[in-house]
């Protein structure tokens, strides 16, 4: 191996015993804890969080899909997730960013999965369109708990036919497009 190559491998080695990869080297499917204190909820499955730094982060829960604000239950799937989380301390595992700078990330209080108590409670569906970056014991923990729900008819499922925000959403934007 020639010196210019050694130099490169050994740097790069270095860095990452460190933890000082470059960002651009980093794999983006590796794990990364955030903590920090719930200072806003935008949605069902939206929140802020303010980390030791004072820097603020907005995190979409991983796994699931609440109804949008201005659909049927949206404002309770609202409701629901500020009770479980605002001004409290949460830690977000996060695997990636979403296309709007959001970090998707699986949101705990202590062991209190709260992606899986906002399925729980009925008032989110399991995204089952994103259930390859959910883990395989969550998957199914998720996909239970909105059987139940919608067996029990709690939250959302009170309502005979309720609609999936992607195709809530996919709807706004079709009806947009014809205006």
């Amino acid at each position: 191996m020639c010196t210019g190559r050694l130099v490169v491998v050994v740097i790069l080695l270095a860095l990452a015993i460190t933890g000082c990869v470059p960002s651009g080297l980093k794999s983006s499917s590796t794990p990364r804890e955030l903590k920090g204190r719930v200072v806003a909820v935008a949605d069902g499955d939206t929140i802020t969080i303010l980390d030791g730094l004072m820097q603020q982060h907005k995190i979409r829960l991983k796994g699931i899909d609440a109804p949008e604000k201005s659909q049927a239950f949206g404002q309770r799937a609202k409701q629901s997730l500020s009770d479980l989380v605002f001004g409290k301390n949460v830690t977000v595992t996060q695997t990636k960013k979403d296309r709007y700078g959001r970090v998707v990330g699986k949101v705990t209080i202590g062991t209190q999965d709260v992606c899986l108590e906002q399925i729980e409670r009925g008032y989110a569906w399991y995204y089952r369109d994103y259930a390859r970056d959910v883990n395989p014991t969550d998957r199914d923990l998720y996909q239970h708990a909105e059987e139940a729900a919608k067996k029990e008819r709690r939250g959302l499922w009170a309502d005979q036919h309720p609609v999936e925000p992607w195709l809530y959403r996919r709807n706004k934007r079709e009806t947009a497009a014809m205006n």
